[in-house]
């Protein structure tokens, strides 16, 4: 009966474990290890949409046409042709469209490089062909 008396405060110390744990994960390596708990969650329905939402506010607090760019692309639906993706650009006002092709821009020009020298080098890494010293059969 005495544990029933404690039970609200066993319940805080675990969110407050859960919510330490899940800022601990968030700084370590840039949270490499928090993205799949958080991919795994955004999988359950009405938590999609709340990440939807925050994203979506997020966006609006930090580029306000672009924000209106992505909703008004996502009423169009996803383009399955370059004309329908003509038509969904024409849409946008010159701002929107500006801000659209800013982001798009930035999102191509970052390749992952394969290895830590890579990236050191900023260079692109050719695939090389290992010669294992035997002859081709004939």
């Amino acid at each position: 009966m005495n544990w029933l008396i404690f039970s609200p405060l066993i319940v805080l110390g675990a969110l407050v474990l859960l919510l330490g744990l899940v800022l601990l994960l968030g700084r370590v390596a840039g949270g490499r290890y928090l993205r799949p708990i958080v991919m795994g969650l955004a999988k359950v329905p009405i938590l999609k949409g709340w990440m939807a939402k925050m994203s979506n506010a997020a966006l609006e607090r930090e580029n306000p046409e672009l924000a209106s760019a992505v909703r008004k692309l996502q009423q169009f639906g996803t383009p399955t042709t370059p004309e329908a993706a003509q038509r969904a650009l024409a849409r946008l006002t010159p701002g929107e469209r500006r801000a659209y092709m800013e982001a798009a821009g930035q999102q191509i020009e970052m390749p992952d490089a394969p290895n830590r020298a890579a990236r050191r080098r900023g260079t692109p890494v050719q695939p090389t062909r290992h010669n294992s010293g035997r002859k081709k059969k004939r």
